[in-house]
């Protein structure tokens, strides 16, 4: 069973929901920054692959703008780490389709 996790970290006022692999890297990513928890990314693994072997730099960076970009490495540890905790699938699921339709939102205005 996938580990949804929670993290908090306090000097970035950011909470990050993620969704890791088998081996502990960051499937989909969620970071919620500020007292307000505003979606500053949303980014996808297989997203991300697909635009670095489909596209050309442009696209990838249109998409960093959009979606923000992943944890790089492994998650392993995360159990150590204060203000971190498994969650739901609800949890991880309703945070990941908010914080999607805000960012998808937020950039159709930056370029009407």
């Amino acid at each position: 069973m996938t580990p949804w996790i929670r993290a908090c970290d306090d000097q970035s006022d950011t909470w990050s929901f993620c969704e890791p692999d088998d081996e502990a890297r960051a499937l989909r990513q969620v970071d919620l920054q500020g007292p307000q928890r505003c979606p500053v990314s949303a980014a996808c693994l297989a997203e991300v692959i697909k635009a670095r072997d489909h596209t050309d730099l442009a696209a990838m960076a249109a998409y960093e703008r959009k979606y923000g970009v992943l944890a790089e490495g492994s998650l392993h540890g995360w159990q150590d780490a204060g203000g971190t905790a498994e969650i739901t699938r609800h949890e991880f699921e309703s945070t990941w389709a908010a914080a999607r339709e805000t960012l998808e939102a937020n950039r159709t205005e930056e370029t009407s």
